[in-house]
């Protein structure tokens, strides 16, 4: 094999493996932490074994846009983020539920049900523009409601929390 195969190959492990659940330990965040995972989790990078994310560590995950009207906002609106299902991979989430918290300590619970490929994702961007505290930011967990009625009850909408900065794992 040539270097460049070879380049490649290892970057695709590098890459891929840890985004699959394969990686026991999560690179430290070197900007300031958006999102803290604990729980039943497998990949941590803390001390206390929780995984800690910057917003470029969201961002490395992989980003997902979903083009969706809300019933909190106007118009058609595009928001970038990291699909939930992607992050409890790379957290190796093993429970069945996520309890997701928000900066003033309002809480939800996710099922694993929701963990679905074209599912929801977390936010980190509305319109190409990052999201302020004072605009839902600067996480909010947002499904794709306009792509089917299932995602359209006051159930789903219930789960879609914004100013998100934990989660519980359970």
């Amino acid at each position: 094999m040539t270097n460049t195969v070879i380049s490649r190959v290892a970057f695709a492990v590098a890459t891929f493996l840890p985004v699959m659940g394969f990686s026991a330990e999560l690179d430290a965040p070197a900007g300031p932490v958006l999102l803290t995972v604990s729980g039943a989790i497998e990949n941590s990078n803390t001390a206390n074994g929780d995984a800690a994310f910057d917003r470029e560590m969201l961002q490395a995950l992989g980003a997902e846009t979903i083009e969706t009207t809300t019933i909190w906002t106007e118009g058609m609106q595009s928001f970038e983020g990291v699909s939930l299902q992607v992050l409890m991979d790379a957290v190796g989430a093993t429970g069945s539920i996520m309890k997701a918290t928000a900066i003033n300590d309002y809480s939800v619970e996710i099922p694993a049900e929701d963990w679905v490929e074209n599912g929801p994702i977390v936010a980190y961007s509305n319109n190409g523009e990052e999201m302020s505290v004072r605009d839902k930011g600067p996480l909010w967990v947002v499904y794709p409601y306009d792509s089917s009625p299932n995602y359209q009850t006051e159930v789903i909408y219930s789960r879609s929390i914004w100013q998100l900065d934990r989660i519980t794992v359970e």
